[in-house]
């Protein structure tokens, strides 16, 4: 069974950072190519980040970029968002995903596109 564990949510203030870790189970990370998702109170979950398999390609949503980074290390298992100068907009439920891919620069962008996802890690920006 395939399951895809979530580290490093908290509170911080604004202006703050942190970092969100997450690591498959029962699958290599490097067959996988990787997102984060979001979803506030009240709100449809959104995209955040993807990763290729690769991980030679990126892409970021408008409201984050310059802010956070997705990034994997392969022989650790891990994927990564780090998040700074955070806001309170932020504050949500993260959600890491992974999609089987046979193409090393494939990342999605929607949903559907992706096979597993964690159970969510909630981050709170506020003072």
């Amino acid at each position: 069974q395939v399951q895809l564990v979530e580290s490093g949510g908290g509170l911080v203030q604004p202006g703050g950072s942190l970092r969100l870790s997450c690591a498959p189970s029962g699958l290599t990370l490097s067959s996988l190519a990787m997102g984060w998702f979001r979803q506030a109170p009240g709100k449809e979950r959104e995209f955040v980040a993807a990763i290729s398999k690769g991980g030679g390609n990126t892409f970021y949503t408008d409201s984050v970029k310059g802010r956070f980074t997705i990034s994997r290390d392969n022989a650790k298992n891990t994927v990564y968002l780090q998040m700074l100068s955070l806001k309170p907009e932020d504050t949500a439920v993260y959600y890491c995903a992974g999609a089987r891919s046979n193409y090393d620069n494939y990342y999605g962008l929607k949903e559907y596109e992706y096979d597993y996802w964690g159970q969510g890690a909630q981050v709170t920006v506020s003072s």
